[in-house]
């Protein structure tokens, strides 16, 4: 078997099917999504020349590796459709935020290897993170494939399942705290008389490549700070008006909030 069924065509399957076959992992011969409607289908087929369907049961067929891409809300109606046609040798690689290995496993006929992932968007820049859980019934091989899966369109970590809900507010949702903080500086920059193309150029690279470094020269964030900042000078001004208002309290209560949001979303709370 080497066939990958993307079950579930939004955004997230999108994202791994472009960051799958960019990499040269499959083919796109080799990978089947589906989706509920013809249009969204056939926009992806287009796209990636990949196989679609709108049968889940038929997608899964001889599919080694086997991902759910849909929205929670969507998951107890395509287990059920699935439920008698996974197979042990299969691994399934769920994306579904806040739904258990063990929700899953139960909705199952076999005794199927699940493996959770909370992977992040930067998936389709082949920059992304995830972390992953393994189920009841998975095996080692089963979390190698998984990872396999996922090293192609960025970085992944294993944790214990209770601690996805701390990924999911660190980085599955990180994407959007870095866009909250590049339009700020955009806009500031904007202020202070730059243009909004020059504004986004400055603000976009200083990004990359203070992550570069971080990541690349195994850098401690103190670290970099420090190298920035000099005594009296404009870096040391900023960062104490950045204490002062309580920047880094409000992204460690932020955080909290995330993190205690998605367990309640694991409970079946679909209030805001």
């Amino acid at each position: 078997m080497t066939k990958l069924a993307v079950l579930g065509g939004g955004k997230m399957g999108q994202a791994l099917i472009g960051g799958l076959l960019g990499s040269g992992w499959r083919k796109a011969e080799d990978v089947v999504v589906t989706g509920r409607r013809q249009e969204r289908i056939d926009e992806l087929s287009s796209a990636y020349g990949v196989h679609t369907s709108l049968s889940n049961p038929a997608a899964i067929a001889g599919a080694e590796v086997i991902v759910v891409a849909v929205k929670p809300q969507d998951i107890e109606s395509l287990l059920s459709e699935i439920s008698s046609h996974v197979t042990p040798d299969q691994t399934l690689l769920s994306f579904v935020a806040a739904i258990s290995t063990a929700f899953i496993e139960s909705r199952l006929e076999y005794d199927v290897p699940v493996v959770r992932a909370m992977p992040n968007t930067p998936s389709v820049v082949h920059e992304g993170m995830a972390g992953i859980a393994a189920g009841r019934f998975s095996k080692e091989q089963n979390l190698l494939l998984a990872r396999e899966v996922l090293n192609h369109v960025g970085r992944v970590v294993t944790v214990d399942e209770e601690y996805l809900d701390a990924v999911t507010a660190i980085s599955g949702s990180g994407p959007a705290y870095f866009a909250l903080l590049a339009e700020a500086m955009i806009e500031a920059g904007i202020l202070l008389g730059l243009s909004r193309e020059i504004s986004t150029d400055l603000v976009v690279q200083t990004m990359l490549g203070s992550a570069k470094m971080l990541r690349d020269e195994h850098m401690h964030p103190v670290e970099l700070r420090e190298m920035v900042t000099s005594p009296g000078g404009t870096t040391t001004r900023a960062i104490r008006v950045l204490e002062q208002s309580g920047v880094r309290a409000a992204f460690l209560n932020a955080i909290q909030a995330a993190m205690e949001r998605s367990q309640e979303l694991a409970r079946g709370d679909t209030g805001s």
